[in-house]
């Protein structure tokens, strides 16, 4: 088996166990629970908004989670500017 295979599978397990810890309702639940500590009032678009900074930076810690369990380097943006 090569060495990038090994690590997909390992990745694999890991995001099973995890998924398997809390329910799409329970993190739901926890994520409006933590938007109302923050002070925010359900059903208004700062709720909303609190709940989607949430969901993102979660997002955002799985990619940099899956990108260190693969070994990947941090991706390299090039800007061109083009002169006139």
């Amino acid at each position: 088996m090569s060495p990038i295979s090994s690590r997909l599978i390992a990745l694999a397990t890991v995001m099973l166990v995890l998924a398997g810890c809390q329910t799409a309702e329970e993190i739901r639940a926890s994520d409006e629970n933590r938007c109302v500590s923050y002070g925010f009032r359900p059903r208004t678009d700062a709720f909303a908004a609190c709940l989607q900074r949430i969901d993102l930076d979660r997002r955002a810690e799985l990619r940099a989670a899956s990108r260190e369990a693969l070994f990947m380097p941090q991706p390299v943006y090039v800007v061109r500017t083009y002169r006139r």
